[in-house]
């Protein structure tokens, strides 16, 4: 079944660290070998054996539309004639920056960057730059990229590995990153009073993506925003998952709650390589070459990538129903998926909000780090490689979560709750 994926994975191995280019996709949490894809369409994927599977990754989220988007595609492929890199200002680069500051609330001005990574990154050190202190709160199980300060008590691929500690992270960086558990007001509150007048920021996940999807308790943003106000710490919303996605603009507007800086992803490029980070003005102005904090890269603004997530983000202004439809499918495979789980006689939780899911096998909430390590991870891979021989691609891991794209349809949900079903029944 995965002839090619094997030999493939074996061939990369002996180029690539790990045969991968991004932990996650190893498989290590789940087991087995990675399939390499070849393609995709709309709800679907395809590998290079030639199989095919209803996509819950959709690039980890900026897929929203689905795979191949045909006006993204004709935006890219039209645009790719004038050039694939200036090195100087365009006027799109403009024209996508008005069109985010005027979908999302509380923001004057955008700086775009290469990837998430890089726009958290950058917020991190413009947070430092403009309070001249050097600590950030961050939360266990969040994941914010791979710069050092981010990889302390991480999410997502460092939760996958099982890594506690991250060689080449100094001591240094480990100490002014701050961590505490999601959903803990009263442990912030003590590690602020523990360092008075020295903590930056706070970064969080408005909505955690990365060990599972867990949503935040009542109370626990507008606690945050609150602290920071009090104590003169900006607030740092990580919308690398939820931007454009929960709502067009994004948390923020979800939740009613206002950052000082917000970072977005790859859904602003359509899925093409690239970040962002945006705020009001007067933060935002100390950014060189407007102010002393230094941020550049060559590639930031790529035509390519400015172009694809200008034709996105404009589609999903202009047809907001189009998250009620995302709404609406993600409640229906819900539905089935608890019918199919109750059935089986497994214990279970399904944290979702809009169009992000994760499925946790517990008798628990799942409602931060801890509570999702101590889930039956054993059993989510036995499914996860059960619904993949079935023809459904789950995230690689229990500490992601799902995506669903409004290109998927009634019949491709009850074929994966059909799968679910047979899944069940073959690993119990």
């Amino acid at each position: 079944m995965y002839t090619k994926s094997k030999a493939l994975f074996e061939q990369a191995n002996k180029v690539i660290p790990g045969g991968v280019n991004s932990p996650v996709r190893a498989f290590k949490s789940v087991g087995g070998t990675p399939v390499f894809m070849q393609h995709a369409k709309g709800a679907y994927m395809y590998d290079v054996d030639g199989n095919r599977y209803v996509d819950y990754i959709n690039s980890w989220g900026p897929m929203i539309l689905g795979h191949a988007y045909e006006p993204v595609v004709k935006a890219i492929q039209e645009y790719a004639t004038y050039s694939t890199s200036f090195g100087a200002p365009t006027q799109l680069e403009i024209d996508v920056a008005e069109l985010i500051v005027s979908m999302v609330p509380n923001i004057d001005m955008v700086r775009m960057v290469n990837s998430g990574t890089e726009a958290c990154m950058s917020a991190l050190r413009l947070a430092r730059g403009y309070t001249g202190r050097n600590k950030v709160i961050k939360f266990e199980g969040n994941y914010h990229g791979h710069a050092d300060s981010f990889l302390v008590s991480a999410g997502s691929g460092v939760a996958t590995l099982g890594l506690q500690s991250i060689p080449g992270v100094t001591s240094a960086v480990a100490d002014d990153t701050l961590s505490v558990p999601y959903n803990n007001l009263p442990a912030v509150e003590q590690l602020i009073a523990e360092h008075p007048d020295q903590i930056a920021a706070i970064i969080v996940e408005p909505v955690a993506g990365n060990m599972g999807c867990i949503l935040p308790q009542p109370g626990f943003l507008e606690g945050l925003r609150s602290l920071c106000d009090t104590h003169g710490i900006l607030f740092i919303m990580d919308e690398v998952m939820t931007g454009f996605r929960l709502a067009k603009g994004g948390a923020q507007e979800l939740f009613n709650i206002k950052a000082d800086i917000v970072t977005f992803g790859k859904i602003i490029g359509g899925g093409m390589p690239v970040g962002a980070f945006a705020g009001k003005r007067e933060i935002m102005e100390h950014i060189a070459p407007a102010g002393k904090v230094y941020q550049a890269g060559t590639l930031s603004g790529n035509p390519i990538a400015m172009i694809a997530g200008y034709t996105l983000l404009k589609t999903l202004k202009e047809r907001p129903a189009i998250y009620t439809q995302l709404q609406e499918k993600t409640e229906q495979l819900i539905a089935g998926l608890r019918e199919t789980f109750g059935a089986a006689g497994v214990v279970y939780q399904i944290n979702h909000i809009g169009s992000m899911m994760s499925v946790h096998f517990a008798e628990y909430p799942i409602v931060d780090f801890t509570a999702a390590s101590g889930a039956n991870n054993e059993l989510f891979k036995r499914f996860f490689h059960a619904m993949l021989e079935r023809g459904v691609y789950l995230p690689p891991s229990a500490f992601e979560s799902w995506f669903i794209s409004n290109a998927i349809t009634t019949e491709d949900i009850e074929f994966t709750v059909s799968a679910a079903k047979a899944a069940m029944q073959a690993i119990r």
